[in-house]
């Protein structure tokens, strides 16, 4: 299998030489094309900052990422927009949907800046919102419908452009536990039907069993790693629990 994601020896340092924090400390990793990956650690573990880091919202002090074999710790500007528009998705645990625009809008909005034909847009949306089970809220806009809906539109403008990574970000943090379960089963559908590479970054046990290998973080290296193989999900979530215990996380991390 082709790697989509190289991360190499990647450090990250905050502060100054006389308050210099390091958040990342010597991280490297893999994540072949269509994985499905976990990325977990306690508050203040590292976590979102190496996410951060492979999604260009932040950059690394030392180290590369490879993202598809383009190395985008070098990459800059327009080059480094382009980049970040045609081969990222994103998946945010407060959705990001822009209130003005109806759910059709929002998944068609990267196409739309792409200036793709309308025609094919609109075949991609109806397609992809028929597979997530969003069709009937295509004309609503996001006060309009639930929590659980406005993250499988997330989940659909995500996927729209086929990204060669898809990042989410606690994407089961804002929603109750019914809507967790089918937008992991989303995520399950993306990963398997779809071939969509993810990497999850979540404190949440149960949303990381649904993952098929888990990435722990303590004090910005990489702890443990857990593949799921040919476990159950309740087997692997049993396992995820107490590498969490190992860790020493608080209780609300592995809840």
């Amino acid at each position: 299998m082709e790697n989509v994601l190289e991360v190499k020896n990647i450090e990250k340092y905050y502060g100054n030489k006389s308050n210099l924090t390091k958040a990342i400390d010597n991280i490297s990793f893999n994540v072949e094309q269509g994985e499905f990956v976990g990325i977990m650690g306690a508050s203040g573990s590292g976590k979102t900052t190496l996410l951060n880091c492979i999604s260009t919202i932040d950059k690394v002090t030392s180290g590369h990422i490879m993202i598809n074999r383009e190395d985008i710790t070098k990459l800059k500007g327009n080059n480094l927009n382009k980049f970040r528009r045609e081969e990222l998705g994103f998946i945010f645990q407060d959705f990001n949907l822009l209130d003005t625009l109806t759910a059709y809008e929002n998944i068609a909005l990267a196409l739309t800046i792409q200036k793709v034909k309308p025609e094919i847009i609109d075949k991609k949306v109806r397609a992809i919102a028929k597979d997530l089970d969003i069709s009937e809220i295509l004309n609503k806009y996001p006060y309009q419908v639930s929590g659980g809906q406005k993250q499988r539109v997330a989940a659909a403008r995500a996927i729209i452009t086929n990204p060669k990574l898809i990042l989410a970000d606690e994407p089961t943090g804002a929603l109750d536990s019914k809507s967790s379960r089918q937008l992991l089963g989303t995520f399950e559908y993306l990963n398997r039907k779809l071939d969509a590479t993810i990497l999850m970054v979540t404190h949440d046990a149960f949303t990381a069993s649904y993952a098929e290998r888990i990435i722990f973080i303590k004090d910005g290296r990489i702890f443990n790693e857990l593949i799921k193989g040919n476990d159950t999900r309740k087997q692997f979530f049993e396992k995820i629990i107490e590498v969490q215990t190992l860790l020493g996380g608080e209780l609300n991390d592995v809840i």
